[in-house]
């Protein structure tokens, strides 16, 4: 398993099909997932640490399992197959639940928990981001000067990708 982290969650243009940047923490692979807008709402909405008047489904979820007296200690991307993602969520007591990538994530960063990704995911679907272009996506979160550097390299990707080209 590789630790990584969230990058970010940006719009592809023209299609304006929200995605999830995910980066290793300790190496140069990206992980770009497109994901649905609901998620990539509660995605945004926790890395700025938004905490919503009332809770959101996520926050839902995070007060559920901290009511039952468990905390949730790791988000884990395990497979991808025909683009998409699947993951699990690790428990305190030993227990993994699975999960679709996007909730993993959007739990994951309510919790401040570790996120890892299988070896055999990098290896498929990440990607080395190249210096480029601003063209291609805008932002939906905020995001630093690093993020920023880390984006235009990603950019260009997007610029020659589908998400078909994914696929097996």
């Amino acid at each position: 398993m590789i630790e990584v982290e969230v990058v970010g969650v940006r719009i592809e243009l023209p299609s304006n099909q929200p995605l999830v940047l995910l980066r290793e923490k300790h190496g140069e692979r990206h992980l770009p997932i497109w994901i649905g807008t609901a998620e990539a709402s509660a995605i945004a909405l926790a890395q700025q640490h938004v905490v919503p008047p009332r809770p959101l489904t996520h926050d839902l979820l995070v007060n559920v399992v901290h009511g039952l007296g468990r905390q949730v200690v790791s988000a884990t991307i395990v497979a991808v197959q025909d683009s998409v993602f699947y993951a699990q969520l690790g428990f305190d007591d030993g227990t993994v639940i699975e999960s679709r990538a996007s909730d993993a994530l959007a739990v994951a960063l309510r919790v401040n928990c570790h996120i890892w990704c299988a070896d055999s995911v990098l290896e498929e679907a990440g990607v080395q981001l190249a210096e480029g272009s601003e063209e291609g996506t805008e932002e939906a979160a905020p995001s630093t000067d690093e993020e920023e550097r880390e984006m235009r390299r990603f950019r260009e990707f997007l610029a020659d990708v589908e998400p078909e080209d994914f696929d097996e």
